[in-house]
């Protein structure tokens, strides 16, 4: 990729040579910058916990809610690859203080949506102002230390990416419990206003050149068209019965089109938005694909597990928060160590780590029923964060191994726009795979009930519950939630058995790149 179409902005690419700063200047600027970073990447979990009230409330299905999470990825994944052209357009901090802004108002727009499609509309909105903040947050930290000390600003960056997905759950169910969900998008108004207060006024002196530049218009309207068209086959897919719909089969057919389109362009294009030829590099495609496939299959659990809990586990959306937070604690704290030592191991054996541990995990998760408590629940989730820590920073070194430093901006820009791409197609695949698997478990439960009617379970079950007093409709309301409880929960199982399997295949793909030792993250390549 040409200098002009770069995706993601590097302090080498984009940042003149300033004094690093000093003091409490410093401590302020990090502490802004990091508020930025808290506030955008809350947002792509913060809405978890809250979809069954704000589908309830907005008058939609669970599954037609989950557009509120997807949504926001996938705008967010087809803005940055936009983020270095806009940077020498308009300038590092502009664009950032511009992004944080557009950021806040989408935001209270957000919370204020009378109906679904409105906020998803919103959504959409704010993922695509949200695009630049995170490498760029990532740049201005870098610039603001000295250079022997860069690795601090990326510790800080990498410190807030991991608190916030940590927080974002429990917040997320403390505030539409006691609150209204709105305000899981209120609450970003006040953080973004004040991080842009204390931005502007350290960095505005520190903006980066800026330049008119060409766009890759035809790759971009490409790229909209067929990540657009993909993401909603995956998402109204199981609504509309598949390939069973003409909607379904013509969207497939908008996606491949406009897919295969889109390779020939940017492979021909002098100044493609997409450089499509790192793929031929094996060290970046097994990257990248590791990353994508992992982000996936984690990205989609961890919405999977908040519905499962509090449709049919009957957890509050507090309590559902509660058993997710503990993912981030053996990530904050075994990340810096890492991140320290990344030079000395092979990213590839510390990559296996990860696999290892995510695979447990989801092989334990897979013995699950409807009376675990919630200690059971938690225990696979915090030590899922092991797994974490040794996750993102090797795949990354991985990936950019052996890029040219021309390069590692459009490399780590194409490599991040895949996992989020695929961190939104993971939730509509879990859940759809989850509801289709819950239906089959449903009827065969449903059969086995019914068997032998006149002194199988079903008819012990009717003669307990009715010896109780209960009227025949209630009978039928329990016996269908107790089922629906054991058929869902069957399902979830199939997909994190599913989720183990695939992080045991993965071990063997990241072995196939070739060995890299002594090899950091370049500046640049941190993915969030």
């Amino acid at each position: 990729m040409s200098a002009t179409t770069a995706t993601a902005p590097t302090p080498a690419d984009t940042a003149p040579a300033h004094v690093p700063l000093v003091g409490g200047t410093l401590a302020l600027g990090a502490i802004g910058v990091a508020l930025a970073t808290f506030m955008n990447v809350l947002d792509t979990s913060v809405a978890n916990v809250s979809l069954p009230t704000i589908a309830g409330d907005l008058g939609a299905s669970v599954n037609q809610g989950t557009w509120v999470i997807t949504s926001f990825g996938v705008a967010n994944a087809i803005s940055m690859p936009l983020t270095g052209w806009l940077t020498q357009r308009f300038g590092s901090v502009r664009l950032f203080i511009a992004s944080v802004l557009s950021f806040v108002l989408t935001s209270w727009l957000c919370g204020l949506a009378p109906t679904l499609p409105a906020l998803i509309a919103f959504r959409v909105l704010q993922g695509l102002v949200a695009g630049p903040m995170i490498p760029l947050s990532q740049t201005l930290l870098m610039s603001s230390f000295p250079r022997a000390k860069a690795d601090t600003g990326l510790a800080i960056w990498a410190m807030t990416a991991l608190v916030a997905p940590v927080a974002g759950p429990l917040l997320g169910g403390w505030i539409t419990e006691n609150m209204a969900w709105p305000w899981i998008f209120y609450i970003n108004v006040p953080v973004g206003l004040a991080a842009a207060a204390v931005v502007w006024p350290i960095y505005r002196g520190r903006e980066t050149p800026t330049r008119r530049l060409r766009i890759d218009g035809v790759g971009l309207a490409l790229l909209v068209v067929w990540v657009g068209a993909l993401q909603i086959l995956l998402d109204k897919g199981n609504e509309l019965d598949w390939f069973n719909s003409d909607t379904v089969v013509l969207l497939a057919v908008v996606a491949l089109v406009a897919f295969l389109f889109f390779l020939a362009w940017e492979l021909t294009d002098a100044q493609p938005i997409v450089d499509i030829r790192l793929f031929g590099r094996r060290n970046f495609a097994i990257g990248t694909a590791a990353l994508s496939v992992g982000f996936l299959l984690y990205f989609g659990n961890i919405v999977l597990l908040p519905l499962w809990l509090q449709e049919h586990l009957g957890y509050t959306a507090t309590t559902a928060g509660v058993a997710l937070a503990p993912v981030g604690v053996l990530a904050i704290v075994l990340s810096p160590l890492v991140g320290r030592n990344i030079a000395r191991f092979d990213p590839r054996l510390l990559a296996t780590v990860s696999f290892v541990v995510f695979a447990l995990v989801f092989a334990v998760r897979a013995r699950a029923t409807p009376q675990d408590d919630l200690w059971t629940v938690m225990m696979p989730t915090i030590i899922q964060g092991g797994g974490l820590a040794f996750f993102m920073t090797p795949l990354m070194s991985l990936t950019l191994s052996g890029i040219e430093p021309s390069r590692v901006a459009a490399a780590s820009g194409l490599s991040n726009f895949a996992r989020i791409s695929a961190g939104a197609f993971g939730t509509s695949i879990a859940t759809t795979v989850w509801d289709q698997r819950a239906t089959l478990h449903h009827a065969h439960l449903v059969e086995q009930l019914g068997a032998n009617t006149d002194t199988g379970p079903l008819a012990q079950t009717w003669s307990s519950l009715s010896a109780g007093g209960l009227s025949a409709e209630q009978i039928a309301a329990v016996i269908n939630q107790t089922v629906d409880a054991q058929a869902f929960t069957r399902a979830a199982d199939d997909v994190f058995l599913g989720s183990a399997l695939l992080f045991v295949a993965m071990i063997t793909l990241i072995w196939l790149a070739k060995p890299v030792k002594g090899v950091a993250p370049a500046e640049g390549g941190v993915a969030h």
